[in-house]
């Protein structure tokens, strides 16, 4: 490989001159190309500025997301429009509760169920995937049989089937979005960590009797943080629209706690009264969260992966 005359100089002068080479690590190198794309900082700065502003948020209003202006109170026909005035900064829905305020209660409550549905699932197909991708053998294939027969079952009519038998709660919609999704993680896991498992420091560690579940935690699972970061940031919209095609069929959240997909699914049935707004705002923030999630998970991509650009 040539080396221009002006780099050769500039290495030897350094050298002659005992000055420190400094180098650049891969993660520092993933951060570059990560800022570089425009698309995914932005995202980032606008999924920040939503959670700040769904905490944050509700303080500015004088309505809660529970609270009933009995002036507007009625049908859908005489739902209050937006106005500062009245403090109903995206109007008030056909009950005469505040959009703005359950908009942002929303917000917390589906940006919670897709980091701690996600969370439930990274570490249960992390784990699960690089045991059966390290062990292999027989005890591989029985493990991931018992993936696919989970694949198999369709688990959105589990989960509705779960909320009758047990009623509709929080913390039952986090452990069955986060029991189901764990399946895809497992397998994309397993096979990084079929090619990983024969690299020479692998080898190495093996011969110097390392234990497996040491060198799976030590050496295996630092190798998957790129794959699993970027998956990680599209499970999670996916876990969104679960939930909130769940709470669109009445089956999600309980009041007087509400959704992304609650909101829309009210806002569906009052827009043939002219209340256009107790949809679009819902519907907005639902849009932007999602797309913010997707434009972070494909700059995480080309960052730690750019040979796949």
């Amino acid at each position: 490989m040539l080396v221009s005359k002006e780099k050769m100089a500039g290495v030897v002068d350094a050298v002659s001159n005992n000055k420190e080479i400094e180098g650049r690590s891969l993660w520092q190198d993933a951060i570059g190309r990560f800022q570089r794309n425009k698309a995914a900082v932005v995202s980032v700065f606008v999924l920040a500025f939503m959670v700040i502003w769904s905490f944050i948020g509700p303080a500015l209003s004088p309505w809660s997301y529970e609270e009933i202006d009995w002036n507007v109170i009625g049908n859908a026909a005489a739902a209050g429009f937006p106005s500062l005035e009245t403090g109903h900064f995206f109007g008030t829905d056909d009950l005469g509760r505040d959009i703005y305020a359950r908009t942002l209660q929303g917000t917390q409550i589906s940006l919670l169920v897709g980091l701690v549905g996600t969370a439930v699932a990274v570490i249960i197909g992390v784990l699960f995937g690089a045991t059966a991708g390290y062990v292999g053998g027989r005890v591989d294939n029985y493990m991931m049989r018992f993936v696919d027969f989970l694949m198999s079952i369709p688990y959105m009519f589990i989960l509705i089937i779960l909320f009758v038998m047990f009623g509709r709660s929080l913390w039952l919609l986090f452990a069955g979005l986060g029991a189901f999704a764990w399946m895809d993680m497992a397998r994309i896991v397993r096979g990084q960590t079929l090619s990983i498992k024969n690299k020479e420091y692998i080898e190495a560690s093996v011969a110097a009797g390392v234990g497996g579940f040491t060198i799976i935690m030590r050496h295996v699972l630092p190798n998957l943080l790129g794959i699993v970061a970027v998956y990680t940031t599209l499970l999670i919209p996916g876990l969104i629209m679960t939930e909130s095609f769940i709470s669109f069929l009445g089956l999600g959240v309980q009041e007087p706690l509400t959704s992304w997909g609650a909101l829309i699914s009210d806002g569906a049935k009052t827009i043939q009264y002219g209340t256009p707004w107790q949809l679009l705002f819902p519907l907005g923030f639902f849009i932007v969260g999602l797309f913010c999630f997707y434009f972070i998970g494909d700059g995480l991509r080309d960052a730690l992966d750019p040979k796949d650009r």
